[in-house]
């Protein structure tokens, strides 16, 4: 067996991100509690929302070493979220506007920054704002950890901050609501951290395979106990905190094993993860909830979900890309 190369991770970041797509609508699509391991292990599926904020990092470590301009970076980040982003948005938020469920003034905030996430924790489409409001923070610190490296163990106090958004109380009043999103902090700048390991293309030696499998078993056995009966006993930022390493060594195993396997085999996460973003955006309001309403169970509710969220997906993909190559001429 050779070393283990963690530039693979870069190479098979598309299906990577297929993968945690598809791991977050087995996790909506869940209904009622069932105590069973694959329902566990279901219910752990919002993990796929780490994988996409730890490979996101890693993706904007490439991206600042390359061009370090800020209006550059700003301007490819937002380019590719908001226009998909303004138009399912306005597709969800007008009709409530003209039944009389919001206001025009709120209309403005959700199109814009997506107010009722940041004001009651409105999780409708909460992945946006949050990725968002990182990206506004991901350049200060790729910034100070080039100046200073020390500055990468920023993670962990990322990880004392969701303690004191939990249990101290002037923090706690204030944003207490938001622990989905501080929670994932760490994970995120986690990701900027390894960026530039990933980028040299470094090689873990062979051996800590071992310590990666042992690592992966012990999260996974730590968060599928959560979830089986434990949910609701416990703050969630400490599931979340399992989510880290079980995220971290999914993320150099899983290209390992992509590496090994024909490039067909790969199709279904290649194709989920190019359009990853507006699968997410479409796949629970305009889909999942019609297709549960027929009662058809688990797998069918969940191929039905991810495929009709897919088909939707590419159209709107497609769509945003020719009115950009439009403008572009």
């Amino acid at each position: 067996m050779k070393d283990i190369d963690l530039s693979l991770i870069s190479k098979y970041r598309g299906e990577l991100m297929g993968f945690a797509m598809i791991y977050v609508v087995m996790f909506h699509v869940c209904g009622s509690r069932h105590d069973t391991l694959w329902y566990c292990l279901a219910r752990c599926g919002n993990l796929g929302v780490d994988i996409f904020l730890f490979l996101s990092g890693i993706g904007l470590w490439f991206a600042w070493t390359r061009n370090s301009s800020l209006r550059h970076f700003y301007w490819r980040r937002y380019k590719r979220i908001y226009p998909a982003w303004l138009v399912i948005a306005s597709l969800f938020y007008i009709p409530k506007l003209i039944d009389g469920n919001i206001t025009f003034a709120e209309l403005l905030g959700e199109l814009t920054i997506n107010y009722g996430f940041w004001h009651h924790l409105a999780l409708n489409f909460w992945y946006v704002p949050a990725i968002l409001a990182l990206y506004l923070i991901a350049p200060w610190y790729m910034t100070l950890i080039q100046k200073d490296s020390h500055y990468r163990w920023l993670p962990v106090a990322a990880m004392l901050l969701t303690l004191l958004v939990q249990y101290w109380q002037p923090l706690h009043h204030s944003v207490g609501h938001l622990e989905i999103f501080f929670s994932r902090i760490p994970i995120f700048l986690l990701g900027i951290n390894a960026g530039a390991l990933v980028k040299s293309g470094y090689r873990m030696p062979k051996s800590s395979l071992w310590l990666l499998l042992l690592i992966l078993a012990m999260s996974t056995l730590v968060c599928v106990n959560f979830e089986d009966g434990l949910r609701r006993r416990f703050p969630l930022f400490i599931e979340r905190w399992a989510y880290i390493p079980w995220t971290v060594s999914l993320c150099i195993l899983l290209p390992m094993l992509f590496d090994r396997l024909p490039r067909w085999s790969l199709k279904l996460f290649t194709i989920a993860g190019t359009v990853s973003l507006e699968i997410y955006l479409i796949h629970i309001e305009f889909v999942m909830k019609d297709v549960k309403s027929y009662q058809l169970g688990y797998w069918p509710t969940f191929l039905l979900t991810l495929g009709i969220s897919t088909l939707l997906g590419y159209v709107l993909h497609y769509a945003i890309d020719k009115l950009q190559n439009i403008r572009k001429k």
